[in-house]
């Protein structure tokens, strides 16, 4: 989606120009808006609210791109960001099919169709205020008129001659004149301010409908890439009739449970392809853990062959011991000491066979587990 910056960048341009121009004929301006205060701050009110409305309607465009570009990059926790306001019922109807949208062209020109009212209902506002300028500045225009026509005829009826000193009577219409150039001062004055805001107006709300166009144009090219095309008609020939709205609905809902289905079926066989390799991993750990076992029993056999060789000699050398006195206590604690390490080797073997068998006791829970898992999954899928 193309941001609207370079939109915007005109528009900032455009109103810095005005600025300029207006500072370099701000004396006459000022002059001729003085000439009627209260409809020339009028015009100049409109005029900066239309002003404002416009760059709103630029910047407006940022969330509903931002958002485009979340959805087709389908970045996580998008339902819980900030939800786009022209765009929201685009977003309600793709909730659920961000992983797999796919949108017929009945569906497609309906979202089009409503973003486009939306958008042309959005430049309203823009229009009127435009039109606005142009009546208040005619509006000034017939007022200040009507105060010439009326102070003119009022210089007229005033004049008399009865004392025919052209001096004064010269004097006289002078006087009398002032309130006719006042109300040609009003009339220019107020066409002056509103034909040039509407100008100005004019440009802005083409730029900004520029902007919307192109926003309106790259979603329309996003959803044509994800349009599903559908025939149109039944049968050949001549004879060829078009199908009904109804038929091709109940197609396209078919069409649409017939995918789902094979995503479906797609997520079950990675999950059995999943589970038997776990299993097969399963089969390999306890496979490992029998060869352990095997080779603890054999040292346990070899062990206990020890001990007992270990305390035969030591049942030996204590009947040697009692037949003869002359083993010294060093002797009689080192046979001491060993008869300890054997009970204690004997001990630690039945500690590490316990932990075996319980190792094997879990491993074969969690194999059934994931056999009872996998049967249920294909259970489901049947």
């Amino acid at each position: 989606m193309t941001r609207p910056q370079r939109f915007l960048i005109r528009m900032v341009l455009f109103v810095v120009v005005i600025g300029a121009l207006i500072s370099t004929v701000y004396p006459p301006l000022l002059e001729a808006f003085n000439a009627n205060v209260p409809l020339n701050g009028l015009i100049l009110g409109v005029l900066l609210l239309g002003i404002a409305y416009n760059f709103r309607q630029v910047f407006v465009l940022y969330p509903e791109v931002a958002w485009i570009d979340n959805f087709r990059r389908g970045q996580a926790g998008l339902a819980e960001a900030a939800q786009p306001r022209m765009l929201a019922p685009m977003a309600t109807m793709m909730a659920e099919k961000r992983d797999s949208l796919s949108l017929s062209t009945m569906a497609m020109r309906s979202l089009l169709d409503g973003i486009a009212s939306r958008l042309d209902e959005s430049r309203d506002i823009s229009r009127y205020t435009i039109g606005l300028l142009i009546f208040l500045g005619l509006l000034g225009t017939f007022w200040g008129l009507l105060e010439t026509v009326g102070s003119i005829g009022a210089v007229i009826g005033g004049l008399s001659g009865a004392g025919g000193d052209a001096n004064a009577l010269f004097t006289e219409l002078k006087a009398g004149l002032q309130a006719p150039l006042d109300g040609m001062g009003t009339a220019f004055s107020s066409s002056l301010f509103g034909l040039a805001g509407s100008l100005i107006l004019g440009f802005l709300d083409l730029q900004a409908g520029q902007a919307q166009n192109r926003f309106y144009n790259d979603l329309e090219e996003w959803l044509s890439s994800v349009t599903r095309l559908s025939s149109g008609a039944l049968g050949g020939g001549e004879g060829e009739q078009t199908v009904p709205a109804y038929v091709e609905a109940l197609l396209e809902q078919t069409a649409e449970s017939l995918e789902k289905l094979q995503r479906t079926m797609e997520r079950g066989e990675n999950t059995r392809v999943g589970v038997e390799q776990h299993i097969s991993q399963l089969a390999d750990r306890v496979g490992a853990l029998t060869d352990q076992m095997q080779n603890e029993q054999n040292l346990m056999h070899e062990m206990a062959e020890t001990q007992v060789e270990l305390k035969a000699v030591l049942t030996k050398l204590a009947d040697r011991g009692q037949r003869d006195q002359g083993f010294d206590d060093a002797t009689r604690t080192h046979i001491r000491n060993l008869d300890a390490q054997a009970g204690r080797i004997a001990a630690e073997l039945g500690q590490g066979r316990n932990e075996v068998l319980e190792t094997l006791r879990s491993e074969m829970k969690l194999l059934a587990r994931t056999v009872a898992a996998s049967a249920s999954t294909d259970n489901r899928q049947r």
